[in-house]
């Protein structure tokens, strides 16, 4: 799979947690602006995803592509997009933007940059 088809595989993860398997054994996944930093291991990743998600008090309804950008190097894409997410308790919609590096080798992530929109994130899940 190329970038993009691994990226489309990432937004229906996001949306409907189907797992693709997509995350290579040697995965890294860095988030500068997040709480986890970084994260080392496609099944670490796994884990600590799975973890992440039930404890949301949120459900994913879309991820919208904005753009995505190729680089030089074929197996690296820069991805703008929006998650949108209905609030639990309040039926509430909210979005936030972030941007994403995505290096595929063989079909499989193996480097994942993330920058969130904290700030958004946070004032949506304070309510």
């Amino acid at each position: 799979m190329t970038p993009r088809e691994v990226f489309e595989k990432m937004r229906d993860y996001w949306v409907t947690g189907t797992e693709h398997y997509i995350w290579a054994p040697d995965l890294v996944v860095e988030t500068p602006f997040g709480v986890t930093k970084r994260i080392s291991g496609g099944e670490n990743f796994r884990e600590i995803a799975r973890a992440g998600r039930a404890a949301l008090p949120v459900t994913f309804t879309a991820c919208n592509t904005i753009a995505i950008h190729d680089t030089i190097d074929p197996d690296v894409i820069v991805v703008e997009y929006e998650l949108v997410a209905t609030m639990n308790a309040t039926g509430e919609e909210h979005s936030a933007q972030f941007i994403g590096v995505l290096t595929v080798r063989n079909g499989k992530v193996v480097h994942w940059r993330e920058y969130q929109d904290t700030a958004r994130m946070t004032a949506a899940l304070s309510g």
